[in-house]
């Protein structure tokens, strides 16, 4: 049940990415989070109180809180990176990196790493080396680009581990707390930093959606961890770029050249391999 959810979670995380980005690219980051997580956090609430209820206790706000402050911060960076490169090449370097964190933070536990989880990590070195290789006109990416998608998948990675370790009992309290902290965080750095917010031509639609996708993806997803152990349903959940590239690819008709593909077909493998290796 565990590694269903988790897969589950991840699909919805791709949708949602992919709908971010596009309207990132429309109306900014900072704009467009600004909106989506109070309305993700709006729709995580009422499953907390009446779908599926469970225990708000200290382990909640220590966890929840925890996972609101990295959460708004590795969201803002991918949206960022989504805005700025072929969502093809950002979003599998998230999911490695992602992937690759909880299998570390396992290490730190005292779990021990088997030899496919250390293929699927030099697997996603060389990925990640490859898809940032330009040959031609055609998907460019900025090395900043690819370090913001690389510090994006660490911060991702801290957040699945941290909503995982919350307590069993707390249904998805966690990710509810979690979202109206990064929401605080984000409508903070949007008051303070970014410029005034502009209602005509903003994507609504678009941005709510996404929204209330994520913020569902991120309630599953601790549900996943209750019934799964973390080292495996963060990892698998980390699989959400596979949604994300074939809809940009459907949709958008992103194009790649051969040696990113390669990159990226590489980095889904250390995604899956790393699925497996826990």
């Amino acid at each position: 049940m565990g590694a269903l959810l988790a897969l589950a979670s991840s699909v919805t995380w791709g949708v949602a990415d992919f709908m971010g980005g596009l309207a990132a690219r429309r109306a900014g980051p900072v704009h467009v989070l600004a909106v989506s997580y109070p309305a993700g956090a709006i729709v995580l609430t009422f499953f907390a109180l009446f779908v599926i209820p469970g225990e708000f206790s200290t382990g909640v706000v220590i966890w929840g809180g925890a996972a609101g402050c990295i959460g708004a911060l590795a969201i803002g960076l991918l949206y960022l990176a989504l805005s700025r490169g072929p969502m093809g090449i950002v979003s599998p370097i998230t999911a490695v990196m992602a992937g690759a964190v909880p299998v570390f933070v396992g290490l730190m536990r005292g779990e021990s790493l088997s030899a496919l989880a250390v293929f699927g990590i030099a697997c996603a070195g060389v990925a990640v080396v490859l898809v940032s290789r330009e040959t031609g006109e055609k998907a460019k990416v900025t090395m900043s680009t690819i370090g913001l998608a690389i510090a994006s998948g660490v911060a991702i990675g801290i957040y699945l581990s941290a909503i995982g370790s919350a307590p069993v009992d707390s249904g998805v309290w966690a990710a509810t707390f979690g979202r109206w902290v990064s929401t605080v965080v984000l409508l903070a750095v949007l008051l303070i930093f970014a410029r005034p917010f502009v209602s005509q031509g903003f994507p609504w639609a678009l941005v709510i959606a996404s929204g209330v996708l994520d913020a569902l993806a991120n309630g599953v997803f601790q549900l996943a961890s209750q019934n799964g152990q973390l080292s495996v349903v963060a990892v698998m959940g980390s699989l959400y770029p596979v949604a994300t590239v074939i809809l940009a690819w459907v949709l958008i008709k992103e194009r790649l050249n051969k040696i990113q593909l390669v990159g990226v077909g590489l980095a889904l493998f250390a995604a899956a391999t790393l699925s497996f290796s826990s």
